[in-house]
């Protein structure tokens, strides 16, 4: 493989890997997808599925405390976008797009530890609790 698309391919992948456990995985997942359905249209399904198996078993890993080889996921998902690069060379412009929106997502928004909250409210008390951004609107 050209060196640049392999590195470029390595980039994307940690890049996917690192956002399956964020709030932006949905729309990181959605531009794979897209990706392939413009480049590879017979594999858009099957990349769908693959990526929605690979973020479950990532996020119950890391729940449960048995957390997946991301090292290895991420080398399969390079792989895999290593392949879509050889055979359509003319991705690599829709993949540098997609790569720039996912970096974008990522900033700000890794997950990392476990949050532990805790609240108890009384009379007509109200509790509001988020591990991250917050919006209430009340009336």
């Amino acid at each position: 493989m050209d060196p640049q698309f392999a590195a470029l391919s390595a980039g994307a992948s940690s890049t996917l890997v690192t956002l399956m456990v964020t709030d932006g995985w949905q729309r990181t997942r959605d531009g794979a997808v897209r990706l392939w359905r413009q480049f590879r249209p017979e594999g858009a399904e099957d990349v769908a599925a693959d990526l929605d198996t690979a973020q479950a078993a990532v996020v119950q890993g890391r729940v449960a405390g048995t957390p997946v080889d991301e090292a290895a996921l991420g080398g399969e998902w390079a792989r895999r976008i290593g392949e879509l690069l050889a055979a359509r060379p003319d991705a690599e412009a829709a993949l540098r797009a997609a790569l720039a929106d996912w970096e974008a997502a990522a900033r700000g928004q890794a997950v990392s530890g476990g949050i532990h909250q805790e609240a108890r409210a009384t009379g007509s008390g109200r509790v509001y609790q988020a591990g991250r951004d917050q919006h209430i609107t009340e009336r």
